[in-house]
C-alpha cells in the first residue's frame, strides 16, 4: 500500500521527488523502483483494465449511470460475469453517478370520462401487445419555449412503441401518438393505461380506443405511481439526455429525443 501511495502521489504531482516520498513512507528507492518495475499479479492487471472499461462506459454514458447499470453494460459488452459489487469497489475512482430528481407534481384531473383503474399497479404482462401505458410530459428549449412529448410504451418488453413531439399539448398530441402505435401493430387490443388528463378523457379518445377494441384504464387522482413505468422512463431520459442540456431550438430537441428513444428501445440494458 505504501508503494501505491507514493505512485499515486507522483501521479498526482510529477514535481514531487521520490526521494522525499519513499522517506515519508519509510521505505528505500531502490525497493520502490523494483516494486514499480514488476510484473502485475493477475488480478491487479484485470482489475487496471477493468478501471479503464469502467471509466470509458462512464463517460459514454455522461455520468449518468451507476454501478448497478455499469455492471449490465460491462458484462454484456465484454461477455464476461463481474459481481456488481467489485464494480461498486472499482468505481472508487471520484466517478459518481448523477442521482435521478424526485418527481412532486401530479396531473390534475379533467372531465368527467373516467374509466377505473383496471391495471391496479400490475406492471407485469405475459405477452407483446397486452399492456400499454402512455402519458405526456413538457419541455423547454430556446428562451423558455414548451414543448411536449407523448408516448406509449409497452409493458411486456419495457419498449417505447410510439411518440410524438408537439409544441402544442392538445388532443391532436395524444390522438397521434395512439395512431402511430396502432399503425404498427394494427391488430393490437391492449389495455392501455393513462393518467386522468384532459386528452385521455376526451370523447375523442374514447372514440378511437373503442373502435380498436382497447380497455382503458387510469390513474386514480393523485397517484402518479399508478403509471409508474411511464414515470420511471421520463425519469430516466430527463436525468440522461435533457437535464443540463442546452436545446438552441425546436429541432435540436426533437433530434435528441430521437436518439435518445432509440437508445432506450435498441442499447439501454433493462434490469430483468
Amino acid at each position: 500500500m505504501r508503494y501505491q501511495a507514493i505512485q499515486a502521489t507522483c501521479q498526482a504531482f510529477p514535481g514531487q521527488l521520490v526521494k522525499r516520498l519513499c522517506a515519508l513512507a519509510q521505505v528505500s528507492r531502490s525497493a520502490y523502483y523494483r516494486w514499480l518495475s514488476r510484473p502485475l499479479p493477475t488480478k491487479e492487471a484485470v482489475n487496471k483494465q477493468l478501471k479503464a472499461r469502467l471509466r470509458q462506459a462512464y463517460w459514454e454514458m455522461k455520468g449518468t449511470w451507476g454501478y448497478r447499470r455499469l455492471t449490465m453494460l460491462i458484462n454484456r459488452r465484454y461477455n464476461c460475469h463481474y459481481n456488481h459489487k467489485r464494480i461498486r469497489r472499482l468505481l472508487v475512482m471520484n466517478l459518481r453517478a448523477m442521482i435521478r430528481r424526485p418527481r412532486h407534481s401530479c396531473t390534475i384531473a379533467r372531465g368527467q370520462s373516467y374509466e377505473p383503474n383496471l391495471l391496479n399497479r400490475d406492471f407485469t404482462a405475459k405477452r407483446l401487445n397486452e399492456k400499454w401505458v402512455t402519458d405526456v410530459t413538457y419541455l423547454t428549449y430556446g428562451n423558455g419555449q414548451k414543448a411536449y412529448l407523448s408516448a406509449v410504451k409497452d409493458l411486456y418488453n419495457g419498449e417505447i412503441i410510439s411518440y410524438v413531439v408537439s409544441q402544442r399539448n392538445d388532443n391532436p398530441l395524444v390522438m397521434k401518438t395512439l395512431e402511430q402505435a396502432l399503425k404498427l401493430y394494427p391488430t393490437a387490443k391492449p389495455l392501455l393505461h393513462s393518467d386522468r388528463g384532459f386528452q385521455y378523457t376526451s370523447k375523442e379518445f374514447a372514440r378511437l380506443t373503442a373502435e380498436h377494441g382497447i380497455s382503458r384504464s387510469m390513474s386514480r387522482v393523485g397517484k402518479c405511481i399508478d403509471n409508474a413505468p411511464m414515470e420511471s422512463f421520463w425519469s430516466h431520459y430527463k436525468d440522461e439526455a435533457y437535464y443540463g442540456q442546452i436545446f438552441r431550438s425546436y429541432e435540436e430537441l426533437v433530434t435528441s429525443i430521437d436518439q435518445y428513444i432509440y437508445f432506450y428501445n435498441h442499447h439501454r440494458y433493462q434490469v430483468n
